[in-house]
């Protein structure tokens, strides 16, 4: 571990010892804090990200379905667009589940396939608050370079929702930096010591892209989407993956 790794940490320390007490308090004071898209976008530019966002502005009971290249996405996503993120429910540390728990994550059984149906009900229930909820429908991180097939079952969660739901494609573009930053071929301790002592800095665009229209199946939805993010990332949208197919 280089010493900016080392420093970067250091500052990561520092921003949770600084915001953590202010957030906690805020939340028992008032039932909610701003403070999680503060502390994320914060924590994105000490570890080098400089996140430009661009795009109409996202409204309440917005589904945003994202390309996923980095555990950095956490970082840019939740600063630039103060979204709640889908997550399995099993996170393994106890601290890593309470950072999520505080961005209101949405937990679903990922592992019970043939539970499908009640995670799109878990996630209906959260798109019936204001807090945008964002999927990441290759179910992992890919090569930066190439996407991975979409799952479409959790897209179904727009049409169980009560109120009417809009489904925004959203591309985390690192540019020229995608192929370093991916993160697929590397334990994640690794990946994370490299980013962390890589030099300079990272700029990222967040484009907020029109929404879908609605009228097709989940199926349909899920193609337009990554359709849709592959042009604006001027990648071929293959139905297949260099590094395997997800299903």
């Amino acid at each position: 571990m280089n010493g900016l790794a080392l420093l970067r940490i250091g500052g990561l320390v520092l921003l949770f010892a600084g915001l953590g007490p202010v957030h906690i308090v805020t939340k028992l004071l008032f039932g909610r804090s701003p403070w999680p898209p503060l502390f994320l976008a914060a924590a994105a530019w000490i570890v080098g990200a400089r996140v430009r966002r661009q795009g109409k502005p996202i409204h309440g009971h917005t589904l945003l379905v994202s390309n996923h290249v980095s555990w950095l996405d956490i970082l840019v996503m939740g600063g630039a667009t103060n979204c709640a993120f889908v997550s399995k429910d099993q996170l393994g540390h106890p601290f890593i589940h309470w950072l999520a728990d505080q961005n209101e994550t949405v937990y679903v059984k990922r592992a019970h396939r043939k539970g499908a149906k009640d995670q799109a009900h878990t996630i209906a229930k959260a798109l019936e608050g204001e807090k945008p909820v964002v999927l990441f429908p290759e179910g992992t991180t890919g090569p930066g370079t190439n996407l991975l097939p979409f799952r479409s079952t959790l897209l179904e969660a727009a049409n169980f929702a009560a109120r009417d739901v809009t489904i925004r494609p959203v591309v985390i573009d690192y540019g020229a930096a995608a192929a370093e930053i991916g993160w697929w071929h590397e334990p994640g301790k690794d990946n994370v010591v490299r980013l962390l002592g890589r030099r300079g800095t990272l700029p990222v665009t967040v484009h907020l892209l029109d929404p879908l229209d609605r009228r097709g199946d989940r199926k349909h939805l899920a193609s337009l989407a990554r359709e849709a993010i592959a042009q604006r990332l001027g990648l071929t949208s293959h139905a297949h993956s260099p590094i395997g197919e997800i299903e």
